[in-house]
């Protein structure tokens, strides 16, 4: 029987989070390159709502946000424009829950998150979500035109991010909230501040921004690759994100 709960946790108080070691409870997939840490979207949930609440992670990936919906009793809708992820996510969510969560319904479907046609005005309790970050990792291996992750102009990605915050929030509740991970990158050696940019984006279709949470990154792939370029061209690992919590 797999272990369906976190040893251990407990909410973040600080706007500086840290997960050494990525959850393996339930169906989890640690080794998955990409996708968010699950104490993360726990997190979200746990503070942003409520039992039987609807949750929208509209860039499901391997469905990380859906699992943690289902192990805290909240509704969800995942959906990403990759159908193998979709059908990854499917898969993942199927686990027999304790009876003491109350039942949930997940629905999984191919979509895109700059056009929730399916998804109602002021319809979701809670987005939490994890875009790709330009196409520092290729989600689609540029098979899937319309894929976030096949975009390497980061204006041409912005203006895209656009879409998805008004999305964001014409389906979002009022008074409710929008969690978004997001990370910058270099290009050339030089900082290339993505995170603000997009953080700017969900302020000008009109969210509020409830709080800029700092999350360390570990364990990254890459890692030993740019160690050897920082010191040849002096420059500093990124290895940090951004977690905004926005308010509609």
């Amino acid at each position: 029987m797999i272990k369906l709960q976190p040893e251990k946790f407990e909410l973040e108080t600080t706007t500086v989070w840290s997960f050494p070691e990525r959850g393996k409870w339930a169906t989890h997939q640690p080794n998955f390159r990409g996708n968010w840490a699950p104490q993360i979207p726990r997190n979200l949930i746990l503070r942003y709502s409520k039992p039987k609440d609807l949750v929208l992670d509209q860039m499901c990936g391997c469905g990380t946000t859906l699992i943690e919906c289902k192990l805290t009793g909240r509704n969800a809708i995942g959906l990403d424009i990759n159908p193998k992820m979709v059908e990854m996510t499917k898969n993942n969510v199927k686990f027999d829950i304790d009876e003491d969560i109350p039942k949930t319904e997940i629905l999984v479907e191919v979509g895109d998150a700059r056009n929730l046609k399916d998804v109602k005005d002021n319809s979701v309790d809670l987005i939490a979500t994890h875009p790709p970050y330009v196409d520092i990792i290729k989600y689609s291996d540029g098979k899937i035109e319309r894929d976030l992750s096949n975009i390497h102009n980061i204006d041409k990605f912005c203006e895209e991010m656009e879409k998805v915050a008004s999305e964001c929030f014409r389906v979002l509740k009022p008074k409710k909230y929008c969690g978004i991970l997001i990370g910058d990158t270099r290009r050339k050696t030089y900082f290339t501040p993505i995170a603000y940019r997009i953080m700017q984006k969900f302020i000008e279709v009109g969210f509020k921004l409830k709080e800029d949470i700092i999350k360390q990154q570990w364990n990254c792939e890459t890692t030993p690759y740019w160690t050897e370029k920082l010191k040849e061209y002096n420059f500093l690992l990124i290895m940090h994100e951004h977690l905004f919590v926005f308010e509609k």
